[in-house]
């Protein structure tokens, strides 16, 4: 986290000052690429710009998303290593110490390289740098030829500390998964009331609790809310906001829902189960993100959901599918006056 104030520093007459600029850079590993792209692009409004960065006039803070490594506050750009240096000669910090970091991500440069280019501008900053623990911390990266210079903002990933959790399911979301489908449900999360109608052991519950988004979920599992609530105590967070309860029956309505459809290693989900609860959700909110293991387009159509977007995320031979709806209004009462639910 940045602990300075923007009074600490003063920029040239050269530097961005017109509008807001950021960099942001990513990674993920290859069996998340789906997922990561998704995520990304809701936050965002767009996908990604390169393999491992994007830009955009929008600021999310990095520590939402398991995949952002680093937001750059761009206020300096340039040709070369050079001029970046040159315009370096106008930053004067006052009563706040320094670093500069060479950013992995962009055009391709060897670790000496980049140690060098900290240097080059580090030295022409009016400052006392301090490697361990600045009060600022300058980032810079080259893409396509074209310098950026600015504020670094690093991740804190407090939510890595949510894999260790008293309680928890085999094949339940992890902490990284749990976390990407909250910010795809919610990209904008002031204000918004979240539902997860099958929480389980309460993995996305923490993980919208943690970034301050508010959030409901219950189970008609016993053992899975009691588990969810020793989670949620274990976090400091109120295990109220979970009950024993069947989806099919709860009242209310929110501005999304997280569904994780439920599976069974050794036995077959029944279908009419299945699209009992694809109609139901029409009912508890207009936007959902639904998880399954096996393909879910057709069904989707059929209980009058829109797919904005699908991706696909694994874990050794275990896959999930990813789906981003929205609901069809015009479509409800049509379905519902065609057929019935399932048990309803």
């Amino acid at each position: 986290m940045m602990n300075f104030v923007q009074d600490d520093i003063a920029w040239g007459p050269s530097s961005i000052r017109d509008k807001s600029s950021y960099l942001y850079t990513y990674a993920c590993h290859e069996t998340e690429r789906e997922l990561c792209f998704m995520e990304l692009a809701e936050l965002f409004g767009h996908m990604p710009d390169g393999e491992d960065w994007l830009e955009s006039e929008q600021w999310v803070d990095p520590d939402r998303s398991p995949f952002l490594s680093a937001c750059l506050d761009v206020r300096v750009t340039g040709d070369s290593i050079e001029q970046m240096a040159e315009q370096a000669d106008e930053i004067q910090l006052r009563n706040a110490t320094f670093k500069v970091v060479s950013l992995k991500a962009g055009d391709p440069y060897t670790y000496d390289q980049l140690r060098e280019f900290e240097r080059r501008v580090g030295r022409r900053i009016a400052g006392t740098a301090q490697m361990k623990s600045p009060d600022i911390t300058f980032g810079m990266i080259s893409i396509d030829g074209i310098w950026r210079l600015g504020i670094l903002q690093e991740p804190a990933r407090a939510w890595l500390k949510h894999k260790q959790k008293p309680q928890n399911y085999s094949t339940g979301l992890s902490a990284r998964l749990a976390r990407a489908l909250v910010n795809i449900a919610a990209p904008e999360p002031d204000g918004v009331m979240l539902l997860d109608p099958c929480c389980g052991m309460g993995n996305v519950l923490i993980e919208a609790l943690s970034m301050g988004i508010s959030v409901e979920g219950c189970d008609i599992n016993p053992l899975a809310v009691r588990g969810a609530r020793v989670n949620l105590k274990h976090y400091g967070y109120d295990d109220n906001i979970v009950a024993i309860h069947d989806m099919n029956t709860w009242q209310g309505h929110y501005d999304a829902t997280i569904l994780d459809l439920p599976y069974n290693v050794c036995s077959v989900f029944p279908e009419e189960e299945k699209l009992k609860m694809l109609h139901i959700l029409h009912r508890l909110a207009d936007r959902a993100v639904i998880i399954s293991t096996e393909p879910l387009r057709e069904h989707l159509r059929e209980t009058g959901w829109k797919v904005l977007r699908h991706s696909t995320t694994r874990k050794g031979s275990f896959v999930r599918e990813i789906w981003l709806c929205v609901s069809i209004p015009q479509d409800r009462n049509q379905i519902s006056s065609s057929r019935s639910c399932p048990g309803g």
